[in-house]
């Protein structure tokens, strides 16, 4: 265990790569930052994927431990579902992640990868105390003392058979990691809400964005009987390989449109909106926390769930998966009620900002990371 005269080490395993996405990666970096806002010592594990956040990861002050980038063909193993976004088999991972876990010995090791089943974390188990699991799918198993899913409609039975006896599970978008800004300007956020107008349109469909949905979107934009005097927001990343096609299209829009790269201001953006499109992934509970009406874009099958149960609750409208013919109708259906119904917007408003008050990561840290081990 950690002395008093040892700094608590957290290490998280997590990557971030054109399949993934960065959103593992980023909701790991906020839990980091309210840990080392506690004088805990955080490092990650990644691996040399093809968009990956390594670089921007130690720019926000972490060591990056790096796995080196796969060599031949793809995985082939069908266990579990995701296991080809690891690049290399599980047990390969295993035996280089533990290079670096030797070492460290971490108080706890914080898993976020749908690649990564209790097979991996047996295999690592003698260099960790204890392990924090973050995950949205409930479909494999884990030896994990705490999990964390953080989506709506997601009960705690759902891992019953999935985790040992003594796991504590949290479970449901009270626990969302959220960085501390958007709780922060919440109450700015939802009292100017409370007119209902919709001027300003942020587009925020993943940091990658592979299959170019956001430039789809702005083709349908393009031709919509939007506010004169609206203007739109386009948030992608560096790594985004459509990210020439996009700014291409922002300079034909008719209204004035800014594609803002890497920002690190996300919840001063929301804020400033006044409508959301986005994909249905962990930014979803961020546009909640701020009560940001969106319509959400089902851009990866498990992001599906998601989507349903807020369009099911009334927090967001489900567009529908990208791949599904008539998600196009469906959008601008989704789009003419926001423009045409100002009452329905404040009851999406209303409705999303019941589902998160984002101070998940300070409740975890507080209440489970610090306090779990003596």
């Amino acid at each position: 265990m950690t002395s008093s005269s040892e700094p608590m080490r957290v290490v998280f395993r997590a990557d971030a790569s054109l399949d993934i996405g960065t959103g593992h990666v980023m909701r790991c970096l906020t839990l980091a930052d309210a840990l080392s806002v506690k004088g805990v010592e955080c490092c990650f594990i990644s691996r040399d994927l093809q968009g990956n956040l390594i670089e921007q990861t130690r720019q926000r002050g972490y060591t990056v431990h790096v796995l080196p980038a796969p060599q031949g063909g793809k995985v082939v193993s069908q266990k579990p579902h995701h296991a080809a976004w690891l690049g290399v088999s599980w047990e390969m991972d295993a035996a280089e992640s533990l290079s670096y876990l030797r070492e460290l010995n971490p108080t706890w090791l914080v898993v976020d990868h749908y690649a990564l089943d209790s097979h991996w974390e047996t295999a690592t188990h003698e260099c960790w105390q204890r392990l924090f699991v973050i995950d949205d799918l409930a479909d494999r198993a884990h030896i994990a003392d705490v999990l964390l899913d953080q989506n709506l409609g997601r009960n705690a039975s759902d891992y019953e058979s999935l985790l040992p006896t003594h796991a504590q599970r949290l479970v449901g978008p009270q626990y969302a990691l959220l960085r501390s800004e958007f709780s922060e300007l919440r109450p700015y956020s939802l009292e100017r809400r409370k007119s209902g107008e919709l001027r300003h349109i942020l587009v925020s469909l993943g940091g990658v964005d592979k299959d170019n949905a956001t430039g789809a979107v702005l083709r349908i934009l393009r031709s919509c009987s939007l506010p004169d005097d609206c203007t739109i927001t386009v948030i992608m990343g560096s790594h985004a390989p459509h990210l020439d096609d996009i700014n291409a299209l922002a300079a034909e829009m008719p209204w004035p449109t800014n594609v803002a790269i890497n920002v690190n201001d996300m919840a001063k953006r929301m804020a400033e909106a006044d409508l959301a499109i986005g994909a249905a992934g962990s930014t979803s509970w961020e546009r909640c926390c701020l009560g940001l009406p969106s319509l959400m874009l089902v851009l990866a099958d498990n992001q599906d769930e998601i989507a349903r149960h807020l369009h099911r609750y009334g927090a967001a409208i489900n567009v529908g998966n990208i791949k599904r013919q008539d998600w196009e109708f469906c959008f601008l259906n989704g789009l003419s009620y926001f423009l045409d119904d100002a009452a329905m917007r404040l009851k999406v408003i209303k409705s999303s900002s019941e589902v998160s008050d984002g101070r998940g990561a300070f409740f975890i840290v507080e209440n489970i990371l610090l306090e779990e081990v003596v």
